[in-house]
């Protein structure tokens, strides 16, 4: 190559720099911008009203493991903080392990209809995203209720003799949750089994292969990528979930979104909400790795 043809490649270079340059000033302000002020707040005082005092601290990092003692300020683990984050990921894990189950079946049953089937379980499958998730939320509680859809049909059909007690507990956030994320699971699982080879089934029962052994060693391997991006698109979104723990759990079975909007609002301790904040973005940021290094062996190992 010329020395001519160097500088004109190199020109080329910084206009396509020079014009794609307020697209990424803007968006690393409005993505990274906010970010900044939540992670410089995680090291202030707080406020005696809200809001911050410039003074640096660690108090809000400490206080999202630890809380002092009123009489001598010793340090003793915040059992409670523990407990909302347990919950939290408990919750989480389930609703993944759950929207997996279903979801499962649910996607292998729409990628093995015919083209014209398949389009309308689709477009099933999606309707729910064309309501508001607060809507939604709202409809599961009119279901679950003491007065609901299930225990009134429960009632006259004289399986039960009260209402069973469903909302606020983990098992009503649990429901709620699942059916909000279920598609997310589905639509990554369909369209991973819609590219699978339905011939390698035949290969495994010729080879008198179980139906447990041609799930567990030939489908499950190939449709890993859908499930690992499936569980990722549940879990991350249901560890930091706010409106359904917060409707169907009746602020009584709170999880980590709860907590922090408790500190923004009327616990007034803007810098352990945002300690908290900056603490399940490590937690969510440690989950996307882990997909990204397991799709990254997936495609060294089919490459």
């Amino acid at each position: 190559m010329s020395i001519s043809e160097d500088a004109a490649a190199a020109r080329s270079v910084r206009n396509a720099w020079a014009l794609s340059a307020p697209a990424l000033i803007l968006l690393t302000l409005a993505a990274a911008g906010p970010l900044l002020i939540v992670l410089v707040y995680s090291f202030l005082s707080p406020g005696k009203y809200g809001n911050v005092e410039w003074v640096f601290s660690l108090d809000g990092w400490r206080s999202v493991l630890y809380t002092k003692d009123i009489f001598d300020d010793s340090l003793q683990l915040a059992d409670a903080h523990l407990t909302i984050f347990w919950r939290s990921v408990k919750l989480s894990l389930l609703t993944t392990g759950i929207t997996f189950l279903v979801g499962f079946p649910t996607a292998w049953f729409i990628a093995t209809r015919p083209p014209r089937a398949r389009a309308l379980w689709l477009f099933l499958i999606t309707i729910p995203f064309w309501t508001n998730l607060l809507i939604r939320t709202f409809a599961i509680n009119e279901v679950i209720r003491n007065e609901g859809l299930f225990n009134t049909v429960m009632i006259k059909l004289g399986l039960f003799s009260e209402p069973l007690r469903i909302i606020n507990t983990d098992a009503a956030v649990l429901m709620g949750m699942t059916y909000v994320y279920l598609p997310l699971m589905v639509l990554p699982l369909f369209a991973a089994i819609d590219r699978f080879d339905m011939r390698l089934l035949e290969a495994g029962y010729d080879l008198y292969a179980s139906r447990w052994q041609v799930l567990r060693r030939i489908i499950l391997p190939i449709v890993k990528p859908g499930i690992i991006a499936g569980s990722i698109l549940v879990f991350v979104p249901s560890l930091g979930a706010y409106v359904t723990p917060r409707v169907l759990g009746g602020g009584k079975q709170m999880m980590i979104g709860n907590f922090i909007e408790l500190q923004f609002g009327q616990g007034r301790n803007w810098p352990l909400g945002a300690a908290l904040s900056m603490s399940l973005l490590i937690v969510v940021m440690v989950a996307l790795l882990v997909y990204v290094r397991a799709a990254g062996k997936e495609g060294h190992g089919h490459g």
